[in-house]
């Protein structure tokens, strides 16, 4: 039975760079102060280290971050997703983690790795795309850069909820803005946008520009630039649905066939 109300949340904060510990002390202060309840929520890229290509500080999956995901998703009952570096079979991968509360884990490696910052030269890529059915809602998610490639995200109705897990600078800010309403509208899903605020090791700024955006590509809430912060939206699964039914623009969509 599908859920009617998505409770989402996303938590938009200061990453520490390169030290876990400080990251999850800071979600937990987060997730012990939250005065809502919340069904999933999300994290940015890279959120136990920043944006680093340091495979040093790569976890197993069965490492301290992952079971502190765990050990926090059954304590609050919901679902935590973000992405941390990951080391499995002598590999190393940017891996988004989606954790539900029963300690069932799901996992997408990013695809489309960021060259301008030699992401490729540290990480391998992912080959496939994850469809998880959480509550009744099938979400999508995806990491940061692979925002740019919309072949990718392409719905053909198998997901209600796209995701977007970034460290994104605040020198593209229009970019993220624009893409992310974009890809609302063209799939007819709920976007997630997920990212960071501060300054990282490479010196980098984000402004942060976090939101949650209707299948209309209406933003259904958003938090200040620059600001630390929960941003909060239900999304309605009745909602979707009728509007998917009223104006079916899926069922006209190109077909075409990934390489």
């Amino acid at each position: 039975m599908t859920q009617e109300t998505l409770r989402i949340a996303v938590f938009q904060f200061d990453l520490a760079w390169e030290n876990p510990e400080i990251n999850r002390i800071k979600i937990d202060e987060w997730l012990q102060k939250a005065n809502r309840k919340m069904d999933v929520v999300f994290l940015p890229e890279t959120f136990s280290t920043g944006f680093s290509m340091n495979v040093e500080l790569a976890e197993s999956m069965d490492g301290e971050t992952i079971q502190w995901m765990k050990a926090r998703c059954a304590e609050h009952q919901l679902a935590l997703c973000g992405s941390l570096i990951i080391k499995e079979n002598e590999q190393f991968f940017n891996r988004l983690v989606f954790v539900e509360p029963s300690g069932e884990i799901h996992f997408y490696n990013k695809r489309h790795l960021f060259t301008m910052a030699s992401e490729e030269s540290h990480f391998q890529p992912g080959t496939e795309r994850l469809i998880v059915n959480y509550k009744g809602w099938r979400i999508c998610p995806l990491i940061c850069y692979d925002l740019r490639f919309p072949v990718w995200a392409r719905n053909r109705n198998e997901y209600d909820i796209l995701v977007y897990s970034a460290n994104w600078p605040e020198s593209r800010t229009e970019v993220w803005n624009t893409l992310l309403k974009a890809r609302a509208i063209e799939n007819q899903a709920y976007v997630v946008g997920a990212n960071r605020v501060g300054v990282d090791g490479s010196n980098i700024l984000y402004s942060g520009n976090s939101q949650l955006i209707d299948p209309k590509g209406t933003q259904l809430s958003a938090i200040a630039d620059h600001h630390k912060g929960i941003v909060f939206a239900g999304f309605s699964h009745k909602e979707l649905m009728e509007f998917r039914k009223k104006f079916p623009v899926l069922n006209d969509a190109d077909s075409f066939s990934l390489q």
